[in-house]
C-alpha cells in the first residue's frame, strides 16, 4: 500500500480534497484573467498528479475522474468539446497504454525487501536495476537495503520518471521500455509486475542476465522457473528469487 499522509485519511476523503484542490485551482486561475483552457488543464493536471497517491486502481480513476465530471456536470465552463478529452490525454501521459499490461503504479511497500541482503549479498558498487520504477518506491526498498549499490532505474512514463528523479537523485533514472532494455550488465533486477508479466520478466533474464546475477520479484512468482530463495517481506508480501542461470521446473 502507497502510504502516504493522503492514504492515512479515511475515504473518501482524499479524493474530495483533490476535488476540492482541483476547483480552487480552476477558480483562482479565472479570477485572474485565466482562460477557461488554461484553468481546466491546470485543475486537471493537479488532479491526475495527486492521483498517483491512491492506493488502489479504482481509486486512483476516482480522484483523477472527480474534477473533470464535476466541472462537465455543473457547466461552470464554456470550452469546445474537444477540451473534454484533456483529462484523458493527461492520465495516458501519466499511465501509457502501453505500460497497461504490465504495471500501471505499484508502488513498492517501504520495507518489502529488509532481510534480501541476507539472501542476496552483493558486492559494493554492485548494477541494481527497478525495471519500471515508478516513483521511486522500489529504489528506495532498494537503498535502504543495498546502500553501496549503483541504482538504477528505468520507466516508460516521462512524467513518472521525472518524479522519480526528483525523488531519487542519488540514482540514474532513464525514460525507457523494460522489455527493449539489456538486462546484461546488472547484478540485480527488481520488478513488481502483474502475474502476467512475470512468464515474459523469467525468459528476458533467463536469455540475458550473466551467471551469478539475480532476479528478484515482489508478490508474483515466475511459473515454470525454479526459484533459489522465497523470504516473506516485513509487511508479509512474498518476495521470489531467481539466479542466473535461470532453471526450468522438472515438468518443464
Amino acid at each position: 500500500m502507497n502510504n502516504t499522509p493522503l492514504n492515512r485519511l479515511p475515504w473518501p476523503l482524499p479524493a474530495v480534497l483533490v476535488w476540492a484542490s482541483a476547483w480552487a485551482v480552476f477558480v483562482v486561475l479565472l479570477k485572474n484573467g485565466s482562460g477557461p483552457l488554461i484553468a481546466v488543464v491546470s485543475a486537471c493536471a493537479l488532479a491526475v498528479l495527486a492521483s498517483l497517491l491512491g492506493n488502489s486502481w479504482w481509486r486512483r480513476v476516482m480522484i483523477a475522474a472527480g474534477f473533470p465530471l464535476s466541472l462537465a456536470v455543473s457547466g461552470a465552463a464554456s470550452l469546445p468539446a474537444w477540451a473534454w478529452l484533456l483529462p484523458l490525454l493527461l492520465l495516458m501521459l501519466i499511465y501509457p497504454l502501453n505500460a497497461w499490461r504490465d504495471a500501471p503504479l505499484f508502488p513498492t511497500p517501504k520495507n518489502a525487501l529488509k532481510g534480501l541482503e541476507a539472501f542476496v549479498p552483493l558486492a559494493p558498487g554492485a548494477i541494481i536495476l527497478d525495471a519500471g520504477c515508478g516513483l521511486g518506491d522500489g529504489l528506495n526498498a532498494l537503498r535502504s537495503v543495498y546502500p553501496n549499490a549503483q541504482l538504477h532505474g528505468l520507466e516508460w512514463s516521462w512524467p513518472l520518471r521525472a518524479l522519480c528523479a526528483l525523488r531519487c537523485p542519488w540514482a540514474r533514472v532513464r525514460q525507457g521500455d523494460i522489455w527493449q532494455a539489456d538486462w546484461s550488465a546488472c547484478d540485480l533486477v527488481y520488478v513488481f509486475q502483474r502475474p502476467e508479466s512475470m512468464p515474459r520478466a523469467a525468459a528476458k533474464a533467463s536469455a540475458e542476465l550473466k551467471s551469478g546475477a539475480w532476479l528478484v520479484s515482489l508478490e508474483f512468482e515466475a511459473i515454470g522457473f525454479q526459484a533459489q530463495a522465497r523470504l516473506t517481506g516485513a509487511d508479509g508480501r512474498p518476495v521470489w528469487l531467481y539466479q542466473a542461470p535461470l532453471r526450468q521446473t522438472p515438468d518443464q
